[in-house]
């Protein structure tokens, strides 16, 4: 995918309505400080479009990333971030199952993981709730290059094992250092939009 344009075009909050688009989105979920952000800005090759910050649980609404006016990229609010109230997070998970069900043009969710570390509870909640809701997440495991090269088959099995993945899930590696994975999750973007 050649970006020419990619911009922040709605911001949806805990009590806004679902936006009806005209082109195929795309769905980014994982928990607070996954790498969420950069990996948005690594796909369309933007330093600072999608915010990234030091303080896990900065993205509290649903944004819609407009590519080339064919495209959305759609951030959810990243999970598990224990420094919110249980009220508050309960209505991201409304907010987020309300956008899973009431999008009409969401082709694709992808779930990212972080590959250093076992998925946690939310992680395995947050998988299962998707396929639950009719969708096969792939899996994006991030900050690839955090770990070394000959940790990397053991640890994409310890998260296959951990999430309990159906077969025949896709994983990919991604780094936002190196942009490895990129490529390969925009050839997943591409076929998923061009079923719509």
């Amino acid at each position: 995918m050649i970006v020419k344009k990619a911009e922040l075009e709605t911001v949806l909050g805990i009590s806004s309505k679902i936006p009806e688009t005209a082109c195929p989105e795309v769905a980014f979920a994982g928990k607070s400080n996954v790498g969420k952000s950069s990996l948005i800005n690594g796909l369309l090759n933007r330093k600072a479009l999608a915010r990234t910050s030091s303080q896990p649980g900065k993205t509290q609404t649903i944004n819609y990333y407009n590519v080339n006016d064919t495209l959305y990229l759609v951030d959810l609010p990243g999970y598990g971030y224990a420094k919110v109230s249980e009220q508050v997070r309960e209505k991201w998970g409304k907010m987020i199952e309300r956008y899973l069900h009431g999008s009409r043009q969401l082709k694709a969710v992808f779930l990212l993981v972080d590959i250093r570390h076992a998925p946690s509870e939310n992680d395995r909640t947050m998988y299962r709730w998707i396929v639950y809701q009719g969708y096969e997440p792939v899996i994006i495991a991030t900050k690839l290059d955090k770990i070394k090269r000959s940790q990397v088959a053991k640890q994409l099995k310890i998260l296959r094992e951990g999430l309990e993945v159906e077969p025949g899930t896709k994983i990919i590696p991604f780094s936002a250092e190196t942009k490895q994975g990129r490529d390969e999750i925009w050839d997943v973007i591409e076929n998923a939009a061009k079923e719509a």
